[in-house]
């Protein structure tokens, strides 16, 4: 066996996976991306946007988002009026829709960005325990997450991005 074989670990390739699925984000200000995992398996995949059988948020669907894009509404304010669903949101109920029991055992949320006020709450509810990140939030409360015993990892984005880019070598080599 060779000693030269490199693999990402289990955080650089469920956070590849969060990274992932922020492709499908439809929301205009912020793409975001989260995986549940538990035992080294995926639960759920997330990703942020407006509700199923709504205009998606880059086609007008969310005034919100585009009063933000425009400048007329500072990151952070008017949150209440946001109709996208965040990422972390979605892959807690997706959980909920297919009956799987996310936070027990446990489970780890990753997520391109460390969890809004809203988020962290629904997570800390259903008991998830840990947090692997790549960007901070200007939202977050760690007060909160330490309180519930929460621990918040953040990953090294240049890790991320060197197992990104092999991938996207591989296919460029390939052409």
């Amino acid at each position: 066996m060779s000693d030269s074989f490199d693999r990402p670990g289990w955080d650089e390739y469920f956070m590849l996976q969060a990274e992932l699925a922020k492709l499908r984000s439809n929301c205009m200000t912020r793409q975001v991306g989260a995986v549940i995992v538990r035992n080294h398996r995926q639960l759920a995949t997330g990703y942020n946007g407006t509700p199923p059988g709504i205009k998606n948020c880059f086609e007008g669907g969310c005034k919100r988002c585009q009063l933000r894009m425009e400048g007329k509404i500072e990151s952070g304010a008017s949150l209440d009026r946001c109709l996208c669903n965040h990422a972390e949101a979605n892959a807690i109920m997706h959980c909920a829709i297919m009956g799987i029991e996310a936070g027990i055992k446990g489970a780890v949320l990753y997520t391109t960005f460390v969890p809004c006020l809203e988020c962290t709450k629904m997570a800390i509810t259903i008991g998830i325990k840990k947090f692997v990140c790549l960007d901070s939030y200007p939202e977050t409360d760690y007060d909160l997450l330490k309180e519930a015993g929460v621990e918040v990892i953040q990953l090294d984005k240049n890790e991320i991005s060197k197992w990104a880019s092999r991938l996207v070598k591989k296919y460029e080599n390939s052409v």
